[in-house]
């Protein structure tokens, strides 16, 4: 049985290929800067190669005005940076640039930047980067993405095993391989309609603008559904001759040619997931994108081979299916081996990211399943082997018996007896119990492969040290500056914007604006900041913030570990009136 293909599929990398998104290293004006001319252009340069859309910059004046900005584009031809054209004649103050790009794994990521020209402006525009993803939008598409993964599993492995393995009767996998089809067709529209509105952060009707359909069409991870979307025409013309046998020939034969087509179409298949997720980005990208090719083959031949045991094991399946399957999961266990340990060493990049990272615990999830489908994998090899025992024992032995001239003929030699679906009594109990322990691999992995789509969409642990590590020339992190709405009573909604600096370990200075539904800076009795670490049990560390006169300030706040804290601010807007928000930082070593 193929089942010990898990612990390496899970623990390992899963389904999905491993990498990076996108890191802002630089950005030119410097955040924070004070310049003595307006520049003309804003240039950002990230770690790995970016998309743009028309909306990848938001530039705002000192009073919150949009600015009227030029084309936008890579800096020199050079695919990791973006680039904004500015007007002539920028006034004198605080100028707010608002970001968003997509990602070379498809993911969109936002963020914000200040410069000023001449001197720093009292107010700053408050500017909402938005969400990065819609959180409608962005389980729809999760979803799709399962589904492609399932049905591309189920199509792919049912195929191989009909062609490999050879059941006695291969008309029942014939709905599994129409279903494996057409969810993936309905998968992959699905995606490629939800791509516009998901790299917006916007809501699933931004999938009703036909000229953000149309960007989508052209853009790289547009194409590559496309070109998916082509591939299942010859893969369901390839299926149909392959079903199309002789009468009385129950098992279909490819013959080599057509075998090779069909190869040749499930490694087209794949491809256009490694070309568009986290192996098309980040480190080693030609090794990486043979790997995630590789491994979600082998993921395929596994758990749609799976998937047509359990079916063949209801009506006739035999033993010598069975073993056959076994040697197809063994070559699986070494392709997912090879490929899992690269990938894994690929995404973590420490050992501290395992346990430090969102990446690094869903590999942990995924050992807790592994755990489970070992257990399985033990009652399912006792009861392969308690099969292939029992059919040898019970094929008829034919011995030739003299007999004398012109005598009767001999006596046919006895059979077993019949029972269900043509089996001895024996057999039948047996398939019945490899048919259950089979049954529960194959939910198991079903849930198994939902934890690895969401692993694809998740920043692996060597980005996020690398993201880390990169502090734009300024000197302030991207994350150390957080936006939190208000509510203030009837007055509509105000914001306060808290600059963490630098965002480490160690003492960091505060800084506190309140802006009020308009934008200009409010005036509140007071505001109260306080920081905790759950998973450590530290805190709360109250920030003593004192009103400086337009904004508020604390000199030192000492945060002695790194982690995910969570900042609570408290915001008294009248004599009896406050409003609490609460807001997760990450802080680096």
């Amino acid at each position: 049985m193929p089942l010990g293909a898990l612990l390496v599929l899970l623990l390992l990398g899963g389904a999905g290929p491993a990498s990076a998104h996108a890191a802002l290293d630089s950005t030119d004006p410097e955040d924070g800067a004070v310049l003595q001319r307006a520049p003309g252009h804003v240039t950002l340069a990230f770690s790995e190669s970016v998309g743009l859309r028309d909306d990848s910059f938001r530039v705002l004046d000192p009073g919150g005005h949009r600015v009227r900005t030029g084309d936008t584009g890579h800096a020199d031809g050079r695919s990791e940076t973006a680039r904004v054209a500015l007007p002539g004649g920028l006034g004198e103050g605080t100028y707010t640039v608002a970001w968003r790009v997509v990602s070379a794994d498809s993911h969109p990521v936002s963020g914000a930047f200040t410069f000023s020209v001449g001197k720093p402006s009292t107010t700053v525009a408050s500017v909402d980067t938005g969400p990065t993803e819609d959180p409608l939008t962005t389980n729809l598409h999760r979803i799709a993405r399962y589904l492609s993964y399932l049905a591309a599993a189920l199509l792919i492995g049912t195929a191989a095993f009909v062609a490999l393995c050879r059941p006695p009767d291969a008309a029942p996998l014939r709905r599994p391989l129409a279903a494996g089809w057409w969810t993936l067709l309905g998968a992959t529209v699905a995606l490629l309609v939800l791509r516009a509105p998901y790299e917006a952060g916007t809501g699933p009707s931004g999938a009703l603008d036909p000229d953000a359909l149309g960007d989508t069409l052209t853009a790289r991870p547009g194409v590559l559904l496309l070109i998916r979307l082509a591939l299942l025409g010859p893969a369901a013309l390839f299926l149909a001759r392959m079903f199309r046998t002789p009468v009385g020939d129950r098992h279909p034969r490819p013959g080599p040619l057509a075998a090779t087509a069909g190869g040749a179409l499930a490694v087209a298949l794949v491809l256009t997931w490694a070309a568009s997720e986290h192996a098309s980005a980040g480190i080693q990208v030609p090794a990486a994108m043979t790997s995630s090719t590789l491994h979600l083959l082998a993921t395929a031949l596994w758990l749609g081979g799976l998937t047509a045991l359990l079916l063949t094991l209801r009506s006739a399946g035999d033993a010598a299916t069975v073993a056959r399957f076994s040697r197809v999961a063994l070559a699986s266990v070494t392709v997912l081996a090879v490929t899992g340990v690269y990938q894994s060493w690929r995404g973590l990049g420490s050992w501290q990211a395992l346990t430090g990272t969102t990446y690094g615990r869903l590999l942990l999830a995924k050992v807790v399943l592994v755990a489970v489908l070992l257990a399985a994998a033990a009652v399912s090899r006792r009861w392969t082997a308690a099969l292939a025992a029992t059919a040898a024992a019970q094929e008829p032995a034919r011995e030739r018996v003299p007999q004398p001239a012109g005598g009767p003929p001999a006596p046919e030699p006895p059979t077993a007896p019949a029972d269900t679906g043509g089996a001895a009594p024996a057999t039948a109990a047996l398939r019945r119990g490899l048919r259950r322990s089979v049954l529960a691999e194959a939910v198991v992995a079903a849930v198994v492969l939902a934890v690895t789509t969401v692993l694809t969409g998740t920043q692996p642990g060597r980005a996020v040290d690398e993201a880390a590590r990169t502090v734009p020339a300024g000197g302030v992190l991207p994350a150390s500056v957080t936006t939190i709405p208000f509510e203030i009573g009837t007055a509509g909604r105000g914001t306060v914007q808290i600059t963490l600096d630098p965002g480490r370990t160690g003492d960091n200075a505060v800084q506190a604006v309140v802006f009020g539904p308009d934008g200009s800076l409010a005036a509140v009795p007071e505001l109260r900041l306080s920081f905790t670490l759950p998973d450590q049990h530290v805190g709360p560390i109250d920030a003593e913030l004192v009103d400086r006169g337009g904004y508020w300030s604390a000199n030192t706040v000492t945060l002695p570990l790194p982690g995910t804290w969570t900042m609570k601010t408290t915001v008294r807007v009248s004599e009896i009136d406050q409003v609490s928000e609460v807001r997760r930082i990450r802080v680096e070593r």
